[in-house]
């Protein structure tokens, strides 16, 4: 671990959250090209941006940083809340509307996995939405 100049704890090589920003740009990139645009930002990124410093520094008020620290910890940071809100909001909804399972471990941790009941219905309703997209 180092400490960046805030003092906080960072891991010294990748970590699951690295590999969480390199999937999410992926993913972004990725449906930015399907849509033929290109990563320009528009008028809503900045807005975010702006929102998840401030975030940050609501929650970590005697933070300070370079600008490579904002971007890479603080940003980092915001986004990865943002995501696993949304991840939690979606998995509740797929769980609840029948189209995963959860599973309680022995050690109290849920597994997710598709109800192989749904399958037919999922692939069915993939292949509708991938229609709709390109």
């Amino acid at each position: 671990m180092r400490s960046n100049s805030s003092g906080q704890k960072q891991p010294n090589g990748p970590s699951i959250y690295w590999k969480m920003l390199i999937n999410l740009c992926a993913r972004e990139v990725h449906e930015r090209n399907a849509r033929g645009t290109n990563m320009q930002l528009d008028q809503k990124e900045p807005q975010d941006i702006f929102y998840y410093i401030l975030a940050y520094l609501s929650e970590n008020p005697d933070a300070g940083d370079t600008f490579d620290g904002i971007v890479e910890w603080w940003l980092l940071d915001q986004r990865i809340k943002f995501e696993m809100q949304n991840v939690s909001e979606a998995v509740a909804k797929l769980v609840s509307e029948g189209w995963i399972v959860e599973h309680e471990e022995p050690d109290s941790r849920i597994i997710y996995k598709v109800n192989r009941t749904m399958e037919n219905a999922i692939r069915k309703m993939l292949t509708q939405v991938n229609r709709r997209s390109h």
